[in-house]
């Protein structure tokens, strides 16, 4: 089994990141081959809005993007993975730019008939076998935890169509003031999280 995990934040180093690793170390105890994204690190190009990607090479399972930078390579480890860790800090009531511009990027996972109605379809469905797990941070305490919610629409709106379960969705609030107690505590709630990830898709596999 191989869980990623994408981490929105610009600061690497962060708490954002730290949870991240943690869910990760988490799934690893179960057994998980676990890889880490930090995206700011990563060469993410705009996406321009052309459609080639979901117009063209329905017959593929990644659409063809005409932007040449890390994206491919990346959308190759996510269709391979079994589950995912979606990380963001809450910028200004929504993921931060370089998270956004991974989301958009992942339009290529989809298709649509040119000229047809509604959203477009996802090229490989999951049929809820693959599961997430999403974390947002921010400055408001845990008691402003709707904060996080526009973070938690973004990170998961792509899931609903590939059918991936969300298994748990934690919001970190005051995270300028963690404490070493609460750093603990947040240490283990997202570890926690990792090893529900991999016991969930354990479940969906057999059925459960």
């Amino acid at each position: 089994m191989r869980i990623l995990g994408f981490m929105g934040s610009p600061r690497t180093k962060g708490l954002c990141a730290r949870f991240t690793e943690s869910a990760l170390n988490g799934a690893a105890s179960r057994g998980a081959e676990v890889k880490q994204f930090n995206l700011v690190k990563y060469h993410i190009k705009y996406c321009r809005g052309c459609y080639k990607c979901v117009y063209k090479n329905h017959e593929l399972p990644i659409g063809k993007c005409p932007l040449k930078d890390d994206m491919a390579v990346i959308l190759t480890e996510y269709l391979e993975a079994d589950g995912y860790i979606m990380a963001s800090p809450v910028y200004d009531f929504t993921v931060p730019a370089v998270m956004k511009a991974f989301i958009e990027r992942r339009f290529p996972m989809f298709y649509k008939v040119k000229g047809s109605r509604g959203v477009p379809d996802a090229r490989v469905k999951q049929n809820f076998k693959k599961k997430a797990s999403l974390i947002a941070t921010g400055s408001a305490g845990d008691e402003y935890a709707s904060i996080a919610e526009p973070c938690f629409e973004v990170m998961s709106g792509h899931f609903m169509i590939e059918e991936i379960d969300i298994v748990d969705q934690l919001y970190v609030g005051l995270i300028h003031n963690v404490d070493e107690k609460r750093y603990k505590e947040k240490m283990d709630e997202t570890y926690s999280m990792g090893v529900r990830l991999v016991e969930e898709i354990e479940k969906a596999r057999k059925g459960e």
